[in-house]
């Protein structure tokens, strides 16, 4: 009797399954009583994610009430009558489980392999046979098990916050988290993961089934547990292969329908994670811990996967410049950083895209609790790095009309300031500032009237680089065509809008020529 008690205990609080890998690969079929006690909880989590941000209109009703208190009394006996359900349809779901055979199976290797420290891989092969709610996964690699110090939290964002009173800073903190966040990070919306849940379980089977894709649990340094793909090309015949590609998706982007098709199109070995909360991540996509998720992503990848630094590319779109500028930053010897559609701070975007009222607000918002600067992070990382800029983006630019208004110029142009300051001076800056400005199809027409030679350039910056004051010695002409030669090197037109795949083509290691890694 106790047995069946505690695996109907288990059964209750036990994940979802959803596909069984085999040759056929089938999707689990709940019977009734779990497909009904299924219905009533995702029914009610609907309600409680409306819920939440309905929470400030139904508060504000609350205080203007005359009779708050009878009002107040009554909400409470909903809850309790809604917490009763609750209870019934896990019980439900969980007899429902007790008596499916395939459940039963499937719970009985879950259970062995959670009580062990670290699943070895042979174990996990049998557990990889599942496919079910992230929560239950056992932890494949804690990011304690590096022993590398702790991350302490960026000395910008205390100084912002040590700036501002306490009121602005409350004000901030209740705007950033009941409208900032989900703006910033829709995907961290549960109802928007609650629609788009069955195309992420598709794509997730088909990187497991086409691509012998590997998923793992990474534990971070905060506590927070990251839901990753592995696919491994290592034994390819393709050169490519033996490059591990880290794919940082954008703000509504999921490995498993995300930017990694690009790269797996080209041959290359993939690590995709999904942000704190996102899909079977938890947390939530603060700075802080989107750092602590990419770092953790990165030491997995060296410590149990065994890349080597000089083996791994960081691929980041959109958003995601900001952790693959992180993960540059603390790991400057990667292979290369590549950077789709990105920007150089969230700011100015964040403020032109808010009412012109709230604009003192966003301002302290953005730089007390979501200071998302990839320009600074970049200075930190002396590899070779790629800024993709899409010519017809409509998202990360302050004015879709005007081509150098899209922030990636700014990026650019930041990059350049940080590595050759002595290049930037009126007449470059202006020439540069064209060069960015005009249709992609006349910048080499641009090139050729200022006399750029690219082996020339090249020679001579390469030269200039081994003084103690580079630059310095020449005059403003000669500055021009060595600062355009370097951003032609540096940046690569997309003729796309946002939100498209890239193109396989254009992803290609970054230009390497110039090594300041040496310097």
């Amino acid at each position: 009797m106790s047995g069946i008690l505690r695996n109907l205990w288990r059964c209750i609080l036990g994940p979802k399954l959803y596909t069984i890998y085999g040759n056929p690969m089938e999707r689990y079929t709940p019977n009734t009583l779990e497909n009904m006690g299924n219905r009533v909880i995702q029914g009610l989590y609907v309600i409680y994610s409306v819920g939440v941000y309905a929470s400030p209109v139904c508060v504000l009703c609350a205080y203007r009430w005359e009779n708050a208190y009878t009002h107040i009394r009554s909400a409470l006996k909903v809850c309790a009558y809604v917490g009763l359900l609750l209870a019934l349809a896990y019980t439900v779901r969980g007899v429902g489980r007790l008596m499916n055979s395939t459940y039963m199976k499937f719970m009985f290797t879950l259970t062995k392999l959670q009580y062990a420290h670290r699943p070895s891989r042979k174990e996990m092969e049998i557990l990889r046979k599942y496919d079910f709610e992230f929560f239950a996964w056992p932890v494949n690699f804690d990011v304690s098990d590096a022993k590398q110090k702790p991350l302490q939290p960026i000395a910008e964002e205390v100084s912002e916050r040590e700036k501002v009173g306490y009121l602005s800073l409350s004000t901030a903190y209740m705007l950033v988290t009941l409208v900032g966040r989900p703006l910033i990070y829709p995907g961290s919306v549960g109802i928007l993961q609650y629609l788009i849940g069955d195309f992420l379980l598709k794509g997730r089977e088909r990187l497991v089934k086409e691509f012998n894709g590997e998923r793992n649990k990474i534990k971070t340094q905060e506590g927070n547990s990251i839901d990753t793909i592995f696919i491994d090309r290592r034994n390819s015949s393709q050169v490519e292969g033996k490059k591990l590609v880290i794919c940082c998706e954008g703000n509504a982007g999921f490995y498993e329908i995300g930017l990694i098709t690009t790269p797996l199109d080209k041959g290359y070995s993939i690590l995709g994670w999904n942000h704190p909360g996102f899909a079977g991540s938890n947390g939530q996509p603060y700075p802080q811990q989107e750092r602590n998720a990419v770092v953790a992503v990165m030491q997995f990848a060296t410590h149990t996967l065994g890349y080597k630094q000089q083996d791994i590319l960081v691929y980041g779109w959109s958003i995601g410049g900001y952790t693959a500028t992180y993960a540059a930053r603390v790991y400057p010897k990667i292979a290369g950083l590549i950077l789709d559609a990105t920007f150089d701070c969230v700011l100015p975007l964040a403020v032109q895209r808010m009412p012109q009222l709230l604009s003192p607000i966003v301002n302290v918002a953005i730089k007390t609790h979501f200071n998302l600067n990839n320009a600074v992070q970049l200075t930190h990382y002396p590899g070779p790095v790629c800024i993709i800029r899409r010519t017809r983006d409509e998202i990360i630019t302050t004015d879709e009309n005007e081509l150098d208004c899209n922030r990636s110029c700014d990026l650019l142009m930041s990059l350049l300031e940080s590595r050759f300051p002595g290049l930037l001076c009126n007449a470059s800056r202006h020439t540069l500032q064209q060069y960015l400005a005009i249709d992609p199809s006349l910048q080499e027409s641009l090139l050729q009237d200022c006399n750029v030679d690219k082996d020339q350039s090249l020679s001579l910056i390469k030269a200039q680089m081994n003084l103690s004051e580079p630059f310095i010695n020449l005059s403003d002409e000669e500055k021009v065509p060595l600062l355009l030669f370097l951003a032609s090197k540096y940046l690569v037109d997309f003729n796309s809008t946002h939100n498209n795949p890239l193109d396989p083509h254009l992803f290609n290691p970054p230009w390497t020529a110039l090594n300041l890694k040496d310097d």
